[in-house]
């Protein structure tokens, strides 16, 4: 269910220049699709940057169906561009206003569910999907080596730069990526975590993340899944994870996830 953490009626549908290759490589049916052909036939500009910025998505462009605007309202088409943003609602919260995405109630979790886990001081960190920093912060306040926030949106990693300056936290650093893809050698990190990142390729984002740990640090998943025992549970329970169940504000319980390779 699309969330609604920004009013996007006061957005132009050329907000969607603002978003990155990897945003518009996830898009696909799960879109209004007519509302979609409608906008981007109305806005033939946008057609043309979502297809050169991620070429991999222009035969699915291409492939939308072709609307006569001219048998169509004004108010019909805006209605068709808002319904397409609003269904882009938290993509378009990080690139346009990322501190409406970090005042939200689910990420004021007590920092002790993850530092009761680990104790980072002195360690070489990596934030998997940092957003805007959550766990990056908790980690570098509580002594890491260095923090590495990564994170494939660079509005969220100028965010988490700008909050680290303004904060003195000169042991936070960001980088591009993805948890199917960290750009750091291999074992290179003694606590690689991620919050709300884990799920859409299970089996390639657990061997990514453990490749980039180092022998005897730890894998976090926190909060990794709903509290319940779905496939996600089953599959890292059964690689030996170990899980416990908090309360995530205004989300209900949930569960982190963690091991000690």
């Amino acid at each position: 269910m699309p969330v609604k953490w920004l009013d996007c009626s006061q957005l132009p549908f050329s907000a969607l220049l603002l978003l990155e290759t990897e945003q518009i490589d996830w898009m696909g049916d799960w879109l209004p699709i007519d509302d979609l052909s409608v906008a981007l036939a109305a806005h033939p500009e946008v057609a043309w940057y979502l297809v050169h910025k991620s070429p991999s998505k222009r035969s699915w462009i291409d492939s939308l169906p072709r609307p006569d605007l001219s048998s169509l309202a004004p108010e019909q088409i805006r209605q068709a561009e808002l319904n397409v943003l609003n269904a882009l609602n938290d993509w378009l919260t990080y690139v346009v206003d990322p501190q409406v995405y970090d005042s939200q109630p689910f990420l004021t979790w007590d920092e002790r569910e993850l530092t009761e886990l680990v104790e980072f001081a002195g360690l070489r960190v990596l934030d998997i999907g940092a957003g805007t920093g959550k766990l990056t912060f908790i980690a570098a306040r509580s002594g890491a080596e260095a923090a590495w926030a990564v994170e494939p949106v660079g509005r969220l990693r100028e965010f988490i730069r700008e909050r680290a300056r303004a904060l003195g936290c000169g042991n936070i650093f960001t980088v591009d990526g993805l948890i199917t893809r960290i750009p750091f050698p291999d074992g290179f990190a003694d606590v690689v975590m991620g919050g709300h990142v884990f799920g859409d390729q299970p089996l390639e984002e657990i061997a990514e993340m453990e490749r980039a740990t180092a022998k005897g640090g730890m894998v976090i998943l926190c909060p990794g899944n709903k509290d319940v025992d779905n496939d996600e549970h089953r599959l890292l329970v059964e690689r030996g994870y170990q899980w416990a169940t908090f309360e995530e504000p205004e989300d209900g319980a949930k569960r982190k996830y963690f091991k000690r390779l």
